[in-house]
């Protein structure tokens, strides 16, 4: 699974990078996590707004802050 948290570097993009290792962590599963701070590379995703998650090439969460038990629904679907 490929994960990027989409972000300025800001403690909210941050929190969320954080919450997302958490996820990954709790259930066990296998993924790559990289932080994309390039605005370029951000808006390549359609994401005006931050922090956002990205999971297998698809946004899943933009704008929002998502606790960890959130991000586990959203990789398990």
């Amino acid at each position: 699974m490929d994960i990027k948290v989409l972000g300025s570097g800001c403690a909210k993009c941050k929190t969320l990078e954080q919450a997302t290792k958490d996820a990954v962590a709790e259930l066990g599963i296998e993924a790559t996590i990289t932080k994309v701070e390039d605005f370029i590379k951000i808006m390549e995703f359609g994401v005006m707004t931050t922090p956002a998650l990205v999971v297998d090439g698809k946004v899943v969460s933009k704008g929002t802050l998502l606790k960890v038990e959130e991000i586990k629904e959203l990789l398990t679907k």
